[in-house]
């Protein structure tokens, strides 16, 4: 990485807005090839900031060992060696045929009986009584921490959601996908409006992506997002009426080894073109936090809405507000606050302690920090002071039991604003 470049190049982290500039039909994604000359800097100013997607060459996976070990020399799952790996491991299973809400329902299966599936589909041309079974959301860098299959790019490794999840050692949003011909995942945006990336370690996969906002005209009569937006039944005008005034999708064509990375709140919807593996990560920063906050905003005002008439009645209305939104969006505004703590103290302490080889070699977010350079965490933290102070004077927010939080949002806060000035002196 342009390290020193990046290091001075300190308009990179001026006050950004939160531009998404307007991508046209016909539009092209771009397409990056060459390793040695693109840095941080430019994926941060060009794709980060804007919001706009790309394609990473196949030359920026070509040293991990799962392009050697999980593909045969022809391209193909080399069932043998996962099978050697992970056989024993239960995985989730989704089910491409079915439609439960506006997902496929899933099931966990022994990885072994999946891949015998698999094989068996491939033999009989693709069919199976079973159906469409596609391996989705693994956290197999989780169950198999050994395992060294792939190394997280540079370009994405300011990544607050597996730092946080790491450091409370619960969850974490890093997943492997392995499914066959005409597998699939039905139209959505990613978790929390994150970004994401997506590399294929075999196989093709197909994108059709539209820009944050155009699901807007993509939804029906009664406000729902279709299951399939290549269904025919969208050009019907008495069911999806604002149809016509979308613009079409950008098409993705993802060949092997490359990586795709979609924006902050881009809904999309991905097929699969030949039997695939790929590794993808949801992550968000300080980029688009803000996207985020306004996110869990929308969800909470979504379920006050729905029970809304049982507000008077109920001494604890706000509270089970939040128990609602933790329970179908995986956070409440608690945790949120705990999540932006995690992440401004481990940047306070880089820029108050510094960074030793030592202490970031065993610890992720001391190391993304050190590879990125310390403007990069004041970027960070001025980007957490703007959300923490929207949280704080949040009405919603306000209403919970704040006494267990500690420090408290004010004390936080101020130890941020401390930290930037410090840093900036």
């Amino acid at each position: 990485m342009d390290r020193a470049t990046f290091a001075c190049s300190t308009a990179f982290f001026r006050d950004f807005g939160n531009s998404s500039p307007g991508v046209f039909p016909g539009a092209q994604v771009d397409f990056i090839d060459k390793v040695d000359s693109f840095g941080y800097s430019d994926f941060f100013r060009d794709y980060l900031i804007p919001n706009q997607p790309c394609v990473f060459s196949a030359k920026f996976t070509e040293d991990w060992s799962s392009r050697k070990t999980w593909v045969t020399r022809d391209g193909k799952p080399n069932f043998q060696h996962l099978l050697r790996e992970f056989g024993e491991a239960v995985v989730p299973v989704a089910k491409c045929d079915l439609k439960e809400y506006n997902s496929n329902p899933k099931e966990q299966l022994p990885f072994k009986e999946f891949v015998e599936y698999w094989q068996e589909y491939i033999r009989n041309g693709y069919r199976s009584s079973r159906g469409c079974l596609y391996l989705k959301d693994w956290h197999l860098s989780r169950a198999f921490p050994e395992q060294d299959v792939y190394t997280t790019p540079v370009y994405f490794s300011s990544d607050w959601l597996n730092e946080y999840w790491d450091a409370v050692a619960v969850d974490d949003f890093r997943f492997v996908y392995m499914g066959p011909k005409g597998s699939w995942t039905p139209f959505h945006a990613d978790v929390f409006r994150s970004y994401s990336w997506s590399a294929n370690i075999c196989g093709r996969k197909r994108w059709l992506l539209y820009p944050a906002g155009q699901e807007e005209f993509l939804k029906d009569r009664h406000g729902n997002l279709p299951f399939d937006v290549t269904a025919p039944e969208l050009r019907d005008k008495r069911i999806y009426p604002r149809f016509s005034r979308s613009q079409a999708p950008l098409e993705i064509l993802q060949e092997a080894g490359e990586i795709v990375f979609i924006p902050s709140g881009w809904h999309h919807q991905v097929h699969n073109l030949e039997d695939t593996i790929s590794i993808n990560h949801n992550w968000v920063n300080g980029c688009n936090v803000a996207v985020m906050w306004c996110f869990l905003q929308d969800e909470l005002a979504a379920v006050q809405r729905e029970i809304s008439q049982w507000k008077d009645p109920m001494d604890d209305w706000h509270l089970q507000c939040q128990l609602i939104m933790k329970s179908c969006t995986g956070i409440d505004y608690k945790e949120f606050y705990n999540f932006l703590k995690v992440i401004a103290e481990n940047r306070i302490s880089v820029l108050e302690k510094g960074l030793d080889e030592e202490s970031s070699s065993h610890n992720n977010s001391k190391a993304a920090i050190s590879t990125l350079g310390m403007l990069h965490a004041v970027f960070d933290l001025k980007r957490t002071v703007k959300v923490l102070s929207s949280l704080s004077a949040n009405e919603d927010f306000r209403k919970l039991d704040l006494t267990s939080l500690s420090p408290t949002p004010e004390v936080l806060l101020q130890h941020l604003e401390s930290a930037i000035d410090t840093a900036l002196l």
